[in-house]
């Protein structure tokens, strides 16, 4: 037995520490035998010294004897002092400290000599084995698994149980339940020893909503104030309060709407509306959750609401929140206004480099505006962004990076304050080091040649700006976790910027099945690697799985359903001809093919007939696109050259021409003009998009005699027309970002587009290929392999003969495409979600457009009109995934329905012109 080796017995053991629910094990009434020579270690009047000969550990089931041993701060060799000594007490203290025991003993087992060898004989704490809530539905014991701060396996101690409380109360206290009540109940495990579990019984109480919030002592109206609590919202309801008096614009005191009524005339609702405001109270789809920390910002947004119009002494006196009898919470505000003021004179101090009347224009405040410091500030250049147009802004772009503006107040009278703005220029900053981090595909170089901040050059915040854009816009790294971080030495004049990307996966796979008409299933196989590297493409180090890291573009598609249909692409973009300047260099190639595939005795479709009727086209295109310097470098040029070959064979691709075999060839010369602003490709924010592109071909009909001409087929067999197209496209944020996320934010597009296709000679027709084709074409268009330009409008088919707006003169096959087209575009977007690595935004749109077949029916009022609703995936291995439903107005028939003058639209791969 234990105790034969055990001749004295020392407890010590705090009751202060003991924890509720576990009591101490019965003590052993054995008889034991005690060494008389411990018991006068202490009966002796003087204390003694004695040195630790051994330290066992005993009761530990998880924890290892030598951590515990360690954790005591006792080891073998110690020297104590008995009695009188503090050694074992603080050894108990520090094990006390972990919370990992319940009990704690120190026994002295054995002396030999002043050598003594003492146990620690502990019993620890349950662990946790589960935990089991009661009194909540399934699905709130879900989240709350998650959020109550204790986990399986961890110790369970008091400070721990009443975390997990508070944890569940703040959790209902979120969703509106302010009267919850929690209780804990610790059982023990009996499939294991040392372990119990936590049973969490919950009372979530009534939900409590907001009822009314309601303010006393404002002159501001209620309504306007209420707006500033952006999460703090009453309950969804419509009262009209008549005999309440209302503070209203342009009345000394508050009145009541009868009274207003009475003075205005009687006015109509719509030239009174304004003023109705302070007697109504409607709320929708308001979810009215009180949360003690939402309503504290809300407080503070309310004074900044008041500091913006002037009232800069503004304070919340008190807010009183009470229970109504039908158990829903009022939340009354008293508020103490004080003075309205106004900026008086504005004065400068410091400046050298400017001159105080641009300063003045800059800062765009005159004596009179309503005082507002946030925007002083913000005019400063002291509230950051990356708008520009202040003053702060202004001297960083020309190098004082150690710019600073401080607005002093000089003298306040009545309303009114002076400022004068106290300016210290500092030296002109020169880049030094410029540094890039975190591009672990990507190489340097690629990056790098984005830059705008060279070193050795001046320091201009327009440049890093810039340069941030530029990096967003090569698509390889995540917008969101771009930094720039700064390094400024005052001493020197100079500044180190250091720029840290994350890349993202750019490469995109389209592995897709569609119906195509009369060709039937089609399988589509497509892969672009949008950063991939050709000169390491026969190192083979590099293949993993691709060379990839030079910001080259390559690009593989195949669509084939066999014998009917089938189409081979193929491109290559090498964006840094050269290296050295941004003189772009594409070329691109494809082969098509689609088959009439029917059987000329049943009229029914027949693969084995693919050989006998087809059309067949091929292309081979170069381009060199360069940067220009003027009018800015968002400017670019674009030159290029084309070639197509047409294959016709027994194809009736053009019946009103009559021909059905024959070769048709396309030289083509391009010239585009083309300037891009935008921040980011996948979801534009703002900036904008033009293009203006010349196609021709040279004019053979000039130097041949029309008597030369002598059919359709010769006549085109030398293809010939020029082609002018113009798209313009603009982003425009629209309000503020929602919540924390500057990224939630509703945008604005407005798009404009203009197509016209002419011809050289007035005794040759325009030229069939290279027409424009306005509709919805979806997925099942394959016309285009023809030369055909595919204009998008949702709402209306390929062809709508019924719609009066389409210029129907010629019916015959071909004019189905028009020489001449027109197209309008507005959306609202929001986006959804802006992770790299799932992009989702939705949009309304409506749309306007509509072609001619010649320019003297133009008509750009004669629009087919269209609206819908659409949503858009990005996922970097698929590319863009989108569908929109529009509905065609000019289709609607007087008791029709909507469902006939609606379609779907899907998208894949890319956003249609």
């Amino acid at each position: 037995m234990q105790q034969l080796f055990r001749s004295l017995l020392i407890v010590f053991f705090v009751s202060c520490f003991a924890v509720t629910g576990y009591s101490q094990q019965p003590a052993d009434t054995t008889p034991v035998s005690i060494d008389p020579e411990l018991l006068n270690i202490f009966n002796a009047k003087v204390p003694k010294k004695y040195t630790i000969g051994g330290i066992k550990i005993a009761g530990n089931r998880y924890y290892d004897e030598a951590l515990v041993i360690s954790i005591s701060g006792m080891s073998v060799g110690d020297e104590v002092t008995i009695p009188g000594g503090d050694n074992f007490s603080k050894a108990i203290t520090n094990l006390w400290k972990q919370n990992l025991f319940n009990n704690i003993e120190l026994y002295i087992t054995k002396l030999v000599g002043n050598v003594i060898y003492i146990e620690f004989n502990v019993q620890e704490r349950p662990r946790l084995s589960n935990v089991f809530f009661k009194g909540i539905r399934k699905s709130e014991q879900e989240d709350l698994e998650g959020k109550i701060g204790i986990a399986k396996s961890q110790v369970i101690t008091e400070n721990r149980r009443r975390t997990a409380v508070e944890n569940i109360k703040k959790f209902y206290f979120d969703k509106g339940f302010q009267e919850v009540k929690v209780e804990v109940l610790e059982s023990i495990d009996g499939t294991a020893a040392g372990l119990s579990i936590l049973t969490f019984t919950i009372d979530k109480g009534k939900k409590i909503r907001i009822g009314n919030i309601s303010f006393v002592g404002n002159t501001i109206p209620e309504n306007k104030l209420k707006k500033q609590m952006k999460g703090t919202k009453e309950m969804s309801h419509f009262t009209l309060k008549p005999d309440t008096a209302q503070p209203v614009y342009g009345q000394k005191s508050a009145i009541t709407f009868k009274q207003y009524l009475k003075e205005a005339g009687f006015l109509s609702l719509s030239k009174t509306k304004q003023f109705l405001d302070p007697w109504f109270r409607f709320k929708l789809f308001s979810s009215a959750k009180f949360s003690r920390k939402k309503f504290d910002e809300d407080r503070e947004k309310i004074l900044e609401y008041y500091n913006s119009l002037g009232y800069r002494d503004a304070v919340i006196v008190a807010d009183t929140q009470y229970i109504t009898k039908k158990g829903n919470l009022n939340i009354d505000f008293k508020v103490e206004e004080g003075r309205k003021y106004y900026f008086g004179n504005i004065s400068w101090k410091g400046n050298t480099k400017y001159k105080d009347s641009i300063l003045s224009l800059v800062l765009g405040i005159s004596k009179g505006d309503v005082y507002n410091l946030e925007t002083l500030n913000k005019r400063l250049g002291k509230g950051g962004g990356e708008g520009g147009g202040d003053v702060g802004s202004l001297y960083q772009d020309d190098g004082y990076l150690f710019f600073q503006a401080n607005p002093v107040e000089t003298a306040v009278y009545n309303d009114t304050i002076n400022y004068e703005i106290r300016i210290q220029e500092g030296p002109q900053a020169t880049i030094d080091k410029v540094t890039i981090e975190g591009n672990d595909k990507t190489k340097e170089h690629v990056i790098r040649r984005e830059l705008r901040t060279i070193p050795g050059e001046k320091f201009s915040r327009s440049d890093l700006i810039r340069s941030q854009r530029e990096i967003v816009n090569l698509g390889y790294f995540n917008q969101e976790k771009l930094g720039m971080n700064f390094d400024p030495h005052p001493e020197t004049g100079t500044v180190d910027i250091k720029y840290t990307v994350e890349e993202k996966s750019a490469d995109q796979l389209e592995l897709s099945a569609g119906w195509g008409g009369s060709i039937g299933l089609t399988g589509t196989l497509g892969v672009s690697f949008n950063n991939f590297s050709v000169k390491n493409i026969l190192k083979k180090s590099s293949w993993d799985p691709l060379p990839t890291g030079d910001g080259q573009k390559l690009s593989l598609r195949i669509q084939s359903n066999g014998r009917a249909f089938r189409s081979y692409n193929f491109s290559f973009t090498e964006p840094w001809l050269g290296g050295k300047k941004r003189n772009s260099f594409s070329i691109n190639y494809y082969n098509t093919k689609f088959s009439n595939a029917f059987d000329p005795l049943t009229g029914l479709p027949n693969r084995k007939y693919a050989d006998s009727s087809y059309l067949k086209s091929q292309n081979i295109g170069i381009s060199l696109g360069k940067q220009l310097k003027w009018p800015d470098d968002y400017f670019s040029l674009v030159y290029a050259i084309n070639y197509t070959s047409y294959t016709l064979k027994n194809y009736p691709a053009f019946q009103q021409l009559n021909v059905k075999n024959g070769s048709f060839n396309n030289i083509s010369f391009r010239l585009g003009l083309a300037r891009t602003s935008i921040d980011q490709p996948i979801f534009p924010r703002n900036g904008s998009n033009f293009s203006l592109n010349l196609q021709f071909t040279p004019p053979y009909s000039l130097f041949r005699a029309r008597e030369k001409y002598t059919d359709a087929a010769d006549s085109y067999k030398w293809v010939e027309y020029h082609k002018w197209r113009f798209n313009g496209e603009w982003y425009v944020p629209i309000g503020k970002p929602m919540g924390a996320d500057k990224n939630r934010q509703f945008v604005l597009k407005a798009a404009a587009k203009f197509g016209f296709l002419g011809k050289y000679s007035s005794f040759l027709g325009i030229s069939p290929f290279e027409r424009f084709q306005v509709g919805n074409a979806g997925l099942q268009n394959n016309f285009g392999i023809i030369g055909y330009d595919i204009i998008a409008q949702r709402g209306y088919p390929v062809y709508d003969n019924s719609d009066p707006r389409v210029n129907n003169t010629d019916q015959t096959s071909t004019n189905k495409y028009f020489t001449i087209f027109n197209k309008y575009v507005l959306e609202m977007r929001y986006p959804f979600s802006t992770n790299p690595s799932s992009t989702i935004y939705g949009l309304t749109f409506f749309e306007a457009a509509n072609g001619w077949y010649d320019f003297k029916d133009y008509n750009p009022f004669k629009l087919r009109r269209s609206v819908g609703v659409g949503m858009r995936f990005f996922l970097p291995m698929f590319g863009l995934l989108g569908f929109d439903y529009g509905v065609g107005l000019d289709r609607l028939k007087p008791g029709g329905k909507l469902k006939d003058a609606a379609s779907f639209t899907f998208m894949l791969g890319f956003e249609p012109e």
